[in-house]
């Protein structure tokens, strides 16, 4: 009777898995090759093993109709997040999971043409195929649709997770400050706004972020005091980390710096974050006293090792635009040898002392440090063709 039970079952299994979406186990690129063949679109589920919600999906796409309507009209397959070919798959599309399970659409070409995060209906789910199907429907459409003057709140929504998945930082601010703009004040820690800032807002200076700088135990109170700092911090570090960020004038990052502060990071860290950014805008605004009395302020302040000392040295020598950091760069190298390091790290060193003092046109001075940069580089083995061109630029 056992053994009648589990054939059974196994027979149920197999005609489920026939009844729902077959998905190819196939590399994706000869799942593409087959459709470019076939005519036909890609379907692609991005989940985990270890994700529940992507194992309560399991019966919706085993359904017959959902099968019946993806097998017709879309070649499937499906993709284990932590594996490497996938990373590799969605890092060359320029893709971002935003969370389990993400449906992806594709034409034959490997074209994005969609994405659903769906509910798990039959009906959601072949209404998404639907929509991928559809030209007027589809995500692709979003960004002409948007500057058409498309400005409903669903859709702003919508399109500011489908910048978000297709990595556009520009359009997911755009969206997502337009539909601040339409929300009251007094709706701002709704739930459905709470949700907006969790997963959609990247940009400190989006009205609903500020408005939750400025109301944090009411958010603390509604939603706990972790998640809040959670969700804060991520929007700072976005902002501050961003292709814009690393364009942020002085003035804004001293601002995330502070905001950083004010939900709770310790000020010592909050500076640790923003110490480059801070150094990089002092260097795009030609303030380089500033760059340098910022670093030396940090080398004060902390015990740094010698591949610190060496990462602030090679920055200054490379990216200031002038020497009038040369003596504090002088005295940061001198720092980093009297911690006493080996052959290969003083050879690094003397290098890099010898750059500064060129910088700052002590050239007896910087003769003696690439002189002993080159012994020690040859004592130790090491490619001393560098060695040999500094020598040369300093006769």
């Amino acid at each position: 009777m056992k053994k009648i039970l589990l054939l059974l079952l196994v027979a149920h299994i197999t005609l489920a898995q026939k009844a729902g979406i077959q998905f190819k186990t196939t590399p994706i690129a000869s799942v593409f090759q087959e459709a470019r063949r076939a005519g036909k679109p890609v379907f692609v589920e991005i989940f985990s093993p270890t994700c529940h919600t992507c194992q309560s999906f399991i019966p919706t796409l085993a359904d017959a109709r959902v099968g019946k309507f993806y097998n017709t009209k879309f070649l499937s397959t499906k993709l284990d997040i932590g594996l490497p070919a996938t990373q590799a798959f969605l890092n060359s599309h320029r893709l971002f999971v935003p969370s389990l399970p993400l449906f992806l659409y594709f034409d034959p070409q490997q074209n994005l043409v969609h994405f659903a995060m769906s509910n798990n209906t039959t009906d959601e789910v072949i209404r998404h195929g639907s929509n991928a199907l559809d030209p007027q429907a589809r995500s692709q459409t979003m960004k002409s649709r948007y500057q058409q003057g498309e400005r409903s709140a669903n859709f702003l929504i919508d399109y500011a997770m489908y910048a978000r998945v297709t990595k556009d930082t520009v359009a997911n601010m755009a969206a997502m400050t337009e539909y601040a703009r339409q929300q009251s004040p007094a709706t701002y820690a709704n739930q459905t706004n709470w949700l907006a800032l969790q997963k959609l807002v990247l940009d400190f200076e989006n009205p609903m972020f500020q408005y939750m700088l400025g109301h944090m135990d009411t958010y603390r109170k509604a939603y706990g005091a972790e998640p809040v700092f959670q969700v804060a911090e991520n929007i700072l570090m976005s902002s501050l980390f961003s292709g814009r960020g690393a364009q942020f004038p002085i003035t804004k990052i001293l601002q995330v710096k502070q905001d950083l502060i004010k939900i709770g990071v310790d000020p010592k860290v909050a500076a640790n974050r923003t110490l480059l950014p801070e150094v990089n805008a002092y260097f795009r605004a030609h303030q380089t006293a500033k760059a340098a009395d910022r670093m030396d302020n940090q080398v004060n302040t902390n015990q740094l090792t010698v591949p610190e000392y060496m990462y602030i040295t090679r920055l200054f020598n490379r990216s200031s635009p002038d020497a009038v950091d040369a003596p504090t760069v002088v005295k940061w190298v001198n720092k980093g040898l009297a911690l006493k390091p080996g052959p290969k790290e003083q050879a690094d060193l003397y290098f890099e002392l010898a750059e500064a003092y060129r910088r700052g046109g002590k050239m007896a001075d910087a003769q003696k440090a690439a002189q002993k940069s080159m012994e020690l580089a040859q004592a130790s083995r090491l490619d001393t063709r560098r060695n040999v061109e500094q020598m040369g630029k300093l006769k």
